[in-house]
């Protein structure tokens, strides 16, 4: 693919990503994808298995957004930085660093390799309200 093609595919993976349309997220992968959360979980292989990861992803976080930074784009593969925000299902609203690394065969993402700022997640977590028992007047 030429530079201008998978930018073409980075823009309709972006696009499909805001949307949160699954649909339309993994018709941009091939069958035989890969997509590895690095330091979240294994690799999920295959189309089955890459939705399930990210209808999981979904529905943990419904309202995630990706502000994108920069992409770098190649002949093929290209690469996204981003800030993700998403609120947990406790309300908290979570914000850190992310980048993916793409792998693109035939017009299409072949593999993805997600990498997150774990340590602002969990710094984040740690910080989560917990309910406090509010003074008794008397």
């Amino acid at each position: 693919m030429t530079p201008t093609e998978v930018e073409d595919l980075a823009v309709r993976y972006g696009a499909a990503w805001a949307e949160r349309d699954l649909d339309a997220i993994m018709a941009l992968h091939t069958h035989d994808t890969v997509f590895h959360l690095h330091g979240g979980s294994e690799p999920a292989v295959g189309d089955a298995a890459t939705r399930e990861a990210f209808a999981a992803g979904l529905a943990q976080w419904p309202d995630i957004r990706f502000e994108r930074k920069r992409v770098h784009i190649g002949a093929g593969h290209f690469v996204s930085e981003y800030e993700m925000s998403a609120t947990t299902p406790g309300g908290q609203r979570i914000v850190c660093d992310g980048a993916d690394v793409f792998t693109v065969r035939d017009g299409r993402v072949a593999r993805k390799d997600t990498y997150l700022d774990w340590p602002a997640i969990q710094r984040q977590l740690a910080e989560e309200p917990t309910p406090s028992t509010a003074p008794q007047a008397d």
